[in-house]
């Protein structure tokens, strides 16, 4: 019995010494797998078409780590489904790295949106960092009667439904902030959704609609040019670009629809290669190149940590989450 009972002990131990000695040995693997990474080019898909404030941020990273890590990283555009075409690509990608997702706060609208979808944002998505956030503006035509937030609203509630909103589309996020507004004001307009931005901010400026919201790279030349007028932004904090313009927080608490843009890798992504990621990532954004950007554009950076950003995530999917059900908003 009690030889056994030592057999026993032997064999545990032994099993226990392999076991250690197997994660030891694959721990280490790991690390020099990491150590070297990139080995090869690595994709940065942007659900997203090229030219927007998404592509465009992706691009200025991929160059700079390119340079820094001496490996090609290559922009991959899927635009379609709102974002969910490109961010699908990425979650049924290799968990190693080579395929990194360059993210909007769309998928957040997106993935509360939509009922079937087959992935989760939080449970199969690796976070490495927010890059930035750039507010949305809130335009109206200079035909309307209104320079501030204040009279647009008594502008909208002496007139119910009379008022048009244009968006780039329903479910997107300037549709998302018409309906915040609606809430938070207590109004009634019209939504009237677009195929995208751009034919949207063209029926502002040619008169068809009274207001829309937009992202400041797109709503920043047109309001300046005094080819519509800004009335607030989006964002908890006045922007560096239009310091002048009040936020729509500081009216209606807790109002916030900034546009986000983040960097995230499948999960089962090895740590030492997102530590490797995130790292590049904070010194690609102290370079005066992406800085000078950025602030030109009207962006603010970010450069968070991975746990920053998946609490910023949940919280973003929460939120959108209300408005989407307040508003009964359905997929197109």
């Amino acid at each position: 019995m009690k030889h056994t009972r030592l057999r026993h002990i032997c064999l545990s131990t032994a099993v226990a010494a392999s076991c250690s000695l197997l994660l030891g040995l694959s721990l280490a693997s790991s690390t020099a797998h990491a150590q070297a990474y990139p080995t090869r080019t690595t994709r940065i898909v942007v659900p997203t078409a090229p030219g927007g404030g998404s592509d465009t941020q992706a691009r200025l990273i991929g160059r700079r780590f390119t340079e820094s890590m001496g490996h090609p990283f290559v922009i991959d555009n899927r635009p379609g489904a709102s974002g969910l075409i490109g961010t699908e690509l990425v979650v049924r990608a290799p968990a190693d790295g080579y395929t990194i997702l360059f993210a909007t706060s769309q998928i957040a609208v997106s993935a509360m949106l939509v009922k079937k979808i087959s992935f989760d944002l939080a449970r199969d998505f690796a976070p490495i960092s927010q890059i930035s956030f750039a507010a949305q503006y809130l335009m109206v035509h200079p035909s309307v009667p209104a320079r501030t937030v204040q009279e647009f609203v008594a502008l909208a509630k002496k007139n119910p439904g009379k008022l048009n909103g244009g968006s780039s589309g329903a479910g997107s996020a300037n549709h998302i902030a018409i309906e915040m507004l609606k809430q938070a004001a207590g109004i009634s307009v019209t939504h009237i959704p677009y195929r995208s931005g751009a034919p949207s901010i063209a029926a502002l400026i040619g008169g068809e609609t009274d207001f829309t919201f937009s992202g400041a790279v797109t709503a920043l030349p047109h309001v300046r040019s005094g080819k519509v007028r800004g009335l607030a932004v989006t964002s908890t904090k006045r922007t560096t670009a239009s310091p002048n313009l009040p936020t729509l927080d500081s009216i209606y608490p807790g109002f916030d629809s900034a546009n986000w843009y983040a960097m995230f890798v499948p999960a089962g992504t090895p740590p030492a290669i997102i530590n490797k990621l995130h790292g590049e990532t904070i010194a690609a954004l102290k370079t005066s190149e992406i800085r000078d950007f950025m602030t030109s554009e009207g962006a603010e950076l970010v450069g968070n940590t991975p746990a920053e950003l998946a609490a910023h995530l949940r919280r973003e999917i929460d939120r959108y989450g209300k408005v989407i059900k307040a508003a009964n908003i359905k997929a197109e």
